[in-house]
């Protein structure tokens, strides 16, 4: 991958289909008294998170002033980046479709992995962790009423896995949410697609709950086709190119992968004491002689292990271990998270998200390693 633009654009204007325009009014005008809780499902590069931004536009349109987002869809989140189940609440509408835009979570969970294949029971621990803290701060019902009164709507993304485990780690998280809406979006190709009807109450009618289902939006205002497929991987390398350029200001001279690498390896790190930082390795054993140099040069969520009621730390988000001073007893690490915030952080989580490769491989770049000058935490 060359020294591109780490902002690229390349998609026509998306074009929402009257289908689409009715479903999310339909949700967003909705007969009852409470806020629509609205999942949204579906194969692989159905639409979805398209989708899911619209009804979140027209949701702000209809009088709500904020609207929770519940992101479910690890190896393509909406607003953090890959690894994250987060619950973001946002006030403001998106004006473009196309262009992701990172927010800061009111929650999130640090997960470690682009899918949930790589420990289904766990994600799903994550997603209900998640929802409960909805629920507990979002709802005036009791944990027992489903539908819940809900203060808020909520939307939930979900991943395009939805067949084999994927498909029973879906109906659990349907049977768990309990959305007053579900919206299903059906590809052309017919055994991709979920099972029609309300496949996750096996085979009981549940008259609470609006199903709507509709199908992909597959041209764009001009009648041109939209059958692009994601280069997922790139995808997630730009995010979380994109994370960290947040290191830095927002109107510094950053905008190819070349100037961000060699804006990195010139950031002052902060220098974090080992002895106050536990170290958590996600979907791995690490033997403890090996976990500085399993760090060294990685990336780890930045977590709070709070040893109370909540049995998952809540995290903060992501950090680049530069390097590390077994003699000194210090990791520098880089990260956008406020100095504010950090003072909170005791523990490093390590799963599978890597640092892109094209950041590595800058000619004339020295990285990820240590910096002589350095911020400190405490």
């Amino acid at each position: 991958m060359s020294s591109s633009s780490l902002i690229e654009n390349p998609s026509p204007d998306i074009y929402i289909p009257k289908q689409w325009s009715d479903a999310a009014e339909s949700i967003a005008h909705c007969s009852t008294s409470t806020p629509p809780i609205a999942l949204i499902c579906g194969a692989k590069n159905c639409g979805k998170t398209t989708f899911s931004r619209h009804v979140l536009n027209v949701l702000l349109n209809s009088g709500h002033n904020k609207v929770a987002y519940l992101d479910t869809d690890v190896g393509q989140p909406e607003f953090t980046p890959p690894g994250f189940l987060s619950l973001t609440i946002v006030d403001r509408v998106t004006p473009d479709l196309k262009i992701p835009c990172l927010k800061t979570p009111e929650r999130c969970l640090f997960f470690g992995d682009v899918s949930s294949k790589t420990d289904p029971s766990a994600y799903l621990n994550y997603l209900f962790a998640i929802y409960d803290y909805f629920r507990k701060e979002y709802c005036t019902s009791s944990k027992d009423e489903n539908p819940p009164r809900t203060k808020l709507p909520l939307i939930v993304n979900t991943p395009g896995w939805v067949k084999g485990v994927g498909y029973d780690v879906l109906v659990e998280m349907l049977k768990y949410i309990c959305p007053t809406h579900v919206v299903k979006i059906g590809i052309s190709t017919e055994n991709k697609n979920l099972p029609a009807g309300e496949f996750w109450l096996d085979g009981e009618h549940d008259g609470t709950i609006n199903l709507i289902e509709i199908t992909s939006a597959r041209q764009d205002s001009f009648n041109r086709s939209l059958l692009v497929q994601k280069d997922s991987r790139l995808l997630r390398d730009l995010r979380i190119m994109a994370y960290f350029r947040q290191c830095f200001p927002s109107d510094s001279d950053i905008s190819t992968i070349k100037e961000l690498a060699h804006a990195l390896a010139s950031h002052c790190p902060y220098e974090v004491p080992i002895s106050s930082m536990k170290v958590q390795h996600l979907h791995c054993q690490v033997p403890s002689s090996e976990t500085f140099y399993s760090l060294n040069a990685s990336i780890v969520g930045l977590a709070v292990d709070s040893e109370g009621t909540e049995s998952l730390p809540w995290c903060l988000g992501l950090g680049i271990v530069r390097g590390i001073d077994t003699a000194k007893g210090v990791l520098y690490v880089i990260t956008p998270v406020p100095h504010s915030a950090l003072h909170k952080v005791n523990l490093l989580l390590q799963g599978y998200i890597q640092i892109p490769t094209c950041l590595l491989q800058v000619k004339g770049c020295i990285s990820p390693y240590m910096s002589a000058s350095v911020l400190t935490t405490s």
